[in-house]
């Protein structure tokens, strides 16, 4: 692996972090135990809404091992959990925002609701004692259903009359409604996009230690984003000095989004190890994860597309209700807005857009980003549609996205956002040729001998990601930058450590970020060292999220090592006795231009450290530099998927006999990385369509909470993937030319899948299937039609 070749982009190097993972010595923070160690256990709501008459904690606290119990009277003065972004009403009023108490005051809102901490010598004592806690409740009627939130009698705040937390609008709604006027075909879809729960396989877990010694908090935790957790928990919560928090991710197990938020759990294990003295750790249970993660979608859509007698779209008209659960988590706010709006042109050059997202409060747990984070259901919306039209229109799919799609870059969208290039209809040809959709015809009368259906459903994505740039986003409410930092340490032998404020749960970034800056300077990839996940080592970052952290990450990155090069070839100019201006820098060697004259990097690398006969009224000591890169536009990585399906209309069960994912993520550093980032963002987005479904009964009570009961995607629910990156649209203003890639097979397969499924029942007059298209719903929808 160590190959001082130069050319590290491009190739498919192993994964360097696979080692540890594989041999069971990667550090996860359920693996930290520190000296003194104590536990937690949080007494949770049994009970979606109910007012707290009393807690009774007395003979909990005469329990054996029990250190303190802490309730919401404890933290009354402290701050609620902050949302990080502001959105404003449709007349310019701020969204209803209610505290979000660490632990509940005077009312549970939700079931998993945090009632009560208990800290004690062991896990088993905790839980014990938990068990005495007693809470008289006064059960108050729950609202559950996202669609009804506005119409209940029961108001989940005060402060929010009707359970509405905002109205928003996003397009032009007088040019919107004008095209409609004048359409010769308008379809119509109502689309319920289904609430998942993340199940990342490392639960979420914190490990809270205070030093007396110097007044300081040390914070373990689980998490995608530490410098952003600091810093809320200090700022907005806890009124902590922010340098004496230092906060560690370690090795973390998948966070799909559900990782970025500061929660109750980990807030309340910092409040309360300077009380307790001790440090205190908490891991939640399979259970308090379905409970308490923050959930993603959850949105019930009303659709509307504008047509002309040729199949050109006119206008798209979008009306949605998005569930914000009990509270608002951290970036839940802005996911349908400003992640999901501006998405709604797709790949298409529709004239008119006009969305209005009415979002509502329930008694359910909070719902925020997953895996794509809004992206997802826009895609599912306009994708879903434009294959209904075609099929109203008796026009073949390819050939009506085929007639819309944006054909010139850069292009202005409706909807407020520029794409700086890409190529749909290549990736779209591309798609069609590997899924061999030629064939399709010979392959469903095959499957009609049979008795069974079979259906060939398209999905053609445009994602936005790297959220970008700050000023803009400062001005559309996000209530924090949105660069990212990177620090090039080079020692003195030519070794070099590079600090990311980007954090890896699973993308590879010790891998991606080291081929990055071995290619730059041209030293073996094992000579780079990548840290990451500790506010103790790094500048201040932003973390990990929207598949951000190549292009901005690894930007920042890049900036920094282009300041390495450029004082490298300065000193390379002293030792050489040559201007600086002569020194030019490829494969690892400073040389003089036109002559054999060179020094390695290692030789600078030394001088740099050494620096005798070292011009130092003109040079520092040391070759060491940081970056920050906030992004001047998103990257805007797209692709064409090609599901095929086979139904049995006895049973319902419905196989994908084939997959094809063609996308354009640009430039690819690894392909081998980048081809497993989409294999699995496709396994979740087809568990989406298929099988996962949160569901909470008219009472609140979450019904699907356990892994009996919610069905996540096995390896035999999934076909053989056909996957190409295509050779792609390099991004304009990144120096990388990459875009995002770790969410692309979430956002664009349920969509392919549904439309695949509804090509196969579409003669039987069936417009639409929900998701999950279980069995059991598949059945029940061909049994309705058959009557």
């Amino acid at each position: 692996m160590n190959d001082p070749t130069p050319g590290f982009i491009g190739k498919s190097v192993e994964r360097k972090e696979d080692y540890r993972f594989l041999t069971g010595n990667g550090q996860y923070t359920d693996d930290i135990t520190q000296p003194n160690q104590s536990y937690a256990c949080f007494l949770r709501s049994p009970h979606a809404h109910a007012k707290i008459r009393g807690i009774d904690t007395a003979k909990a606290l005469k329990a054996p091992g029990v250190l303190a119990i802490y309730t919401g009277k404890d933290f009354e003065n402290v701050g609620g959990l902050p949302c990080g972004w502001l959105i404003n009403n449709l007349d310019g009023s701020p969204m209803k925002e209610p505290k979000h108490a660490v632990l509940a005051l005077d009312k549970v809102r939700y079931v998993g609701d945090h009632v009560a901490l208990v800290v004690a010598d062991t896990l088993h004592a905790a839980k014990d004692a938990a068990n005495l806690i007693d809470v008289d409740y006064e059960i108050l009627p729950a609202v559950a259903d996202t669609a009804t939130a506005d119409k209940a009698k029961e108001a989940v705040h005060d402060i929010a009359p009707g359970n509405v937390c905002y109205v928003w609008g996003c397009g032009d709604k007088a040019a919107t409604d004008a095209a409609f006027a004048k359409a010769a075909h308008v379809t119509t879809l109502d689309i319920v996009n289904n609430r998942l729960v993340p199940n990342a396989l490392e639960p979420r877990a914190a490990n809270a230690v205070y030093s007396r010694a110097d007044d300081s908090y040390t914070l373990y935790v689980s998490n995608q984003n530490p410098h952003v957790e600091r810093l809320l928990m200090t700022a907005f919560v806890l009124g902590l000095p922010e340098h004496k928090v230092r906060v560690v991710a370690p090795d973390v197990g998948g966070g799909f989004g559900s990782k970025i938020y500061l929660y109750a759990e980990e807030t309340a294990l910092v409040w309360a190890s300077r009380k307790v003295g001790r440090p205190i750790k908490w891991t939640a249970e399979r259970s308090e994860s379905f409970l308490s993660d923050a959930h993603g979608r959850d949105h019930v859509t009303k659709a509307e597309l504008a047509l002309d007698a040729d199949g050109k779209f006119l206008a798209l008209r979008v009306h949605t209700t998005a569930n914000m659960g009990a509270y608002l988590s951290t970036f839940a706010s802005c996911i349908p807005t400003i992640l999901y709006a501006t998405l709604l042109a797709g790949q298409y050059a529709t004239p008119a857009i006009y969305c209005e997202v009415k979002a509502v409060f329930t008694n359910t747990a909070p719902v925020d980003a997953y895996r794509g984070a809004g992206r997802p259901e826009a895609t599912y919306v306009v994708e879903r549609i434009v294959e209904t039209a075609a099929r109203e229109m008796k026009l073949d799919p390819a050939e009506i996205r085929r007639r819309n799609f944006i054909k010139t870059f850069p292009y202005a969208t409706p909807v407020g956002l520029t794409y700086d290039t890409g190529d749909y209809d290549a990736t779209l040809t591309r798609a069609q040729q590997l899924a061999d959709v030629a064939g399709f015809a010979r392959r469903k009368e095959d499957s009609a001998k049979k008795g069974l259906l079979r259906g060939l459903g398209y999905a053609c994505y445009i994602e936005a990601c790297g959220l970008a740039p700050s000023n803009i986003a400062g001005a559309l409410g996000a209530r924090a930058g949105l660069f990212e930092a990177g620090e090039v340490r080079v020692h003195p032998t030519g070794k070099v450590t590079v600090f990311t404020g980007s954090h890896s749960h699973g993308q590879g970034h010790e891998t991606t970020f080291a081929q990055v800056v071995a290619d730059k300077l041209g030293i073996g990839i094992d000579d780079v060292d990548i840290q990451h996940g500790d506010t103790g080592k790094v500048v201040f970052g932003m973390g990990t999220y929207g598949s951000r952290s190549l292009a901005v990450g690894g930007t920042a990155i890049v900036k920094a090592t282009d300041k390495i090069i450029a004082k490298g070839k300065k000193i390379a100019a002293h030792l050489l006795e040559a201007s600086d201006a002569d020194i030019e820098f490829s494969n690892g060697e400073f040389k003089v231009a036109g002559t054999d004259r060179k020094k390695t990097f290692a030789e600078v690398a030394l001088t740099a450290y050494v620096p005798h006969n070292y011009p130092l009224d003109k040079l520092e000591p040391g070759l060491n530099e940081n970056a920050f890169y906030d992004p001047t536009n998103f990257t805007y990585p797209a692709g064409s998927y090609v599901c095929e399906v086979e139904i049995d209309p006895a049973t319902g069960v419905t196989r994908i006999d084939r997959f094809t994912a063609v996308d354009d993520f640009g430039n690819v550093v690894n392909p081998m990385i980048v081809e497993g980032q989409v294999h699995g963002g496709l396994a979740q987005g087809i568990g989406q369509a298929l099988l996962e479904g949160c569901q909470y009964n008219e009472d609140g009570q979450l019904v699907t909470g356990t892994l009996m009961d919610y069905a996540t995607p096995r390896a035999d629910d999934l076909p053989t993937f056909v996957v190409e990156t295509a050779k792609g649209t390099p991004c304009t203003h990144n120096p990388l030319g990459v875009k995002g890639c770790g969410e692309a097979g979430a956002i664009g397969s349920p969509a392919a899948v549904i439309n695949a499924i509804t090509d196969a029942v579409w003669h039987l007059g069936i417009q639409d299937v929900p998701m999950p298209a279980t069995p059991h719903t598949v059945w029940k929808t061909l049994k309705s039609a058959r009557h």
